[in-house]
């Protein structure tokens, strides 16, 4: 009788590993929302999905969206959506309006997880060729298109401009039309004065102008000196758009401002989802070179790093685990080792 429950119980393990080892070979449909068809975050998306997905056994579909704020919605509430690329002032932003008082802004952000800092994305402020101005801080009395409804291009034109001139831009000067039929109206009927469009460079809409097209536009420049332009450092990075990234456009490398880009999760509870996730993490770290060899050049400045977050932020922690077993990390590892305490050195929780 001892010999038969033996043998049901080897049996019954048996056949948990068969289903697991099976479960790890099946492909599993996740999808990733972007933004613009243009933009460069569909590109990063279908990085992804081409160069990782695969090995973690993920059929990773890049969906494109208005942008970043759509997608946190996307990302909490739209079934077989596991990642998003959000940008960092609208992650913030939710969390700002949580800690306010929103109660829905709180329940969207709270279960939300940093799977990996990305890269920064240049904002772009594009007037006409015979325009005036020539600097951001110029921009006070301008008619702006901010983008779609939703997107982080929005987010980051209202609130550049709300630091920079301590108020809103105003109903009448404010539009969400897409960057395309924006930069139609700027240099057709000239209803509007400035577009404003957030990409990693080489973006792809400006990327795809030709030469003629420096004598309709320009981009302002970033006076980092001036004031106004202060007020906006505190939330945004100075960065450089560089000439080479857009030959028919520009001359000489504009002085700019940037947002940084993340890669988000959900705070998945499921065993299985986190083990995918966890597969997914290790495929990132395994076919990272690949990625800055091969992928968009933005992930040449992306690096396997996990930083200290702000205050509201997370990471996830199956990913967070995984990456923190990549080689690639190491150095920052060994970084932080120095700072090792002789209690945790006598306790062997860290190296000397």
């Amino acid at each position: 009788m001892l010999s038969l429950r033996l043998l049901a119980r080897g049996l019954a393990a048996l056949a948990l590993v068969v289903a697991s080892a099976s479960w790890a070979q099946q492909v599993t449909p996740y999808k990733i929302v972007t933004a613009s068809e243009r933009g460069t975050y569909i590109q990063i998306g279908r990085d992804l999905a081409k160069h990782v997905a695969p090995q973690a056994q993920i059929d990773l579909d890049a969906l494109p969206s208005a942008g970043s704020a759509e997608n946190i919605h996307r990302l909490r509430y739209e079934d077989g959506v596991k990642f998003a690329l959000v940008q960092s002032d609208v992650y913030q932003a939710f969390i700002n309006q949580g800690n306010a008082g929103d109660a829905n802004a709180a329940s969207i952000i709270r279960p939300l997880r940093v799977i990996l800092p990305l890269y920064n994305e240049e904002i772009y402020f594009i007037v006409r060729a015979d325009s005036p101005m020539n600097f951001v801080h110029e921009i006070r009395d301008a008619r702006i298109n901010v983008g779609a409804m939703k997107s982080g291009t929005a987010m980051s034109a209202t609130t550049l401009y709300r630091l920079m001139f301590e108020r809103p831009v105003s109903d009448e000067r404010i539009g969400f039309l897409s960057n395309e039929d924006a930069l139609v109206k700027l240099t057709g009927d000239k209803s509007v004065d400035v577009v404003v469009v957030v990409a990693g460079q080489p973006a792809k809409l400006l990327a795809d102008m030709k030469p003629e097209a420096k004598a309709l536009i320009k981009l302002l420049k970033f006076d980092a000196e001036h004031p106004a332009s202060k007020a906006a450092l505190k939330t945004y990075f100075p960065s450089t758009v560089k000439a080479a990234s857009y030959p028919s456009l520009l001359s000489d490398d504009v002085p700019g401002l940037a947002v940084k880009a993340y890669l988000v999760t959900y705070d998945y509870g499921r065993a299985s989802t986190q083990a995918r996730l966890s597969q997914f993490a290790r495929s990132l770290c395994q076919n990272f070179a690949t990625l800055q060899s091969d992928g968009h050049p933005k992930w040449k400045e992306v690096a396997l790093a996990m930083p200290e977050l702000g205050r509201g932020w997370s990471y996830f922690g199956p990913t967070a685990r995984e990456l923190n077993r990549c080689p690639a990390l190491k150095p920052a590892v060994a970084k932080a080792a120095k700072a090792c305490t002789t209690e945790q050195k006598i306790l062997g929780l860290c190296e000397p």
